[in-house]
């Protein structure tokens, strides 16, 4: 591009062809309206279906659309990382290639970015998911809110527009276990939310399996909390306590008494609990052991394969 961009539209996409020339007409619909230069930049998650192959036509024959091409598949939040390397306006929007959250939302973002916010969030006010889906989400972020070091807006997504200043620390941060939207939380700056209704996927089915949701879901707690860790300390000192308890009583009983009550289920289980708790714990810590070493190791946070700007693909990046 010989101007360089003023707004910039980061699309991850993985496997969706079905919806692309949809996705495609509607941007061009909204940046024909747009009173600045914008491009789009399409980051492919390693699709095996023809995304790769509509990127490219696309990003060859429209100079507005910059394409990024991962060596795999690493993920959504590492998709939406790469983008924001490579996007160039001084805006950013960051929207899901399902359509799901409508790009035509640009105005009412921009417009409180005008205002002097650096990071303006969509709030999903109304789902277009199945009830348990919906409950599990509204139950995921009252408890992170719950027990979160920092602030996250409740029912926000990825979908947000930020400042390129913004956008420059978050790619500065090489967190292993990206949870983008409590990242896009603890940076600061001035923040604040537009409410929407969030539409039903526009083609194909969700990329989001059960255990990618349970993952990014542990991903926002374990990043952001050390709840988890001060829970179990504390369920380990009432252990401890109960376990005190426990024998005093055994011992006046005998003293008192001059027996030891009968009590080998209630030890079974006093056994079987506490050996739990301690698994439990176990494993929580080493969710924890297991980000230090994810991020010790330095990998790069993705490997991009190849990339197509101004019409032209690029070797050297």
């Amino acid at each position: 591009m010989a101007e360089s961009p003023k707004f910039s539209f980061i699309v991850p996409l993985y496997n969706e062809c079905e919806i692309f020339p949809d996705l495609k007409n509607r941007l061009n619909a909204l940046m024909n309206k747009i009173d600045g230069t914008c491009e789009v930049v399409l980051v492919d998650d390693g699709s095996n279906d023809l995304t790769p192959a509509f990127m490219e036509e696309t990003g060859y024959s429209d100079k507005r659309y910059q394409c990024v091409f991962l060596s795999r598949n690493f993920g959504h939040q590492f998709a939406v990382s790469a983008g924001l390397e490579f996007a160039l306006g001084d805006y950013i929007m960051v929207i899901d290639g399902d359509l799901q959250d409508p790009p035509e939302l640009f105005f009412d973002f921009y417009r409180k970015i005008a205002e002097g916010f650096d990071v303006v969030y969509g709030i999903r006010k109304k789902r277009k998911e199945g009830v348990l889906k919906r409950l599990a989400y509204y139950l995921f972020y009252r408890i992170l809110r719950g027990v979160s070091s920092y602030t996250i807006p409740l029912d926000s997504g990825d979908f947000a527009m930020i400042t390129k200043r913004v956008a420059k620390i978050l790619v500065k941060m090489p967190e292993q276990s990206r949870f983008l939207r409590g990242i896009r939380s603890w940076v600061g700056f001035r923040q604040t939310g537009i409410e929407y209704e969030r539409d039903a996927r526009g083609a194909g089915d969700s990329k989001y399996s059960l255990w990618k949701l349970i993952k990014l879901g542990s991903d926002g707690v374990f990043n952001f909390s050390t709840f988890p860790i001060k829970l179990f300390t504390v369920i380990g000192i009432g252990c401890i306590c109960s376990a005190v308890l426990y024998f005093l009583y055994t011992m006046l009983r005998k003293i008192i008494y001059h027996d030891v009550p009968a009590g080998f289920p209630a030890l079974l289980f006093m056994v079987i609990l506490f050996g739990g708790i301690q698994l439990l714990s176990i494993g929580v810590i080493g969710e924890y052991v297991q980000r230090i070493f994810l991020q010790v190791k330095s990998r790069p946070l993705y490997i991009v394969s190849k990339r197509i700007e101004n019409g032209e693909e690029i070797t050297e990046f």
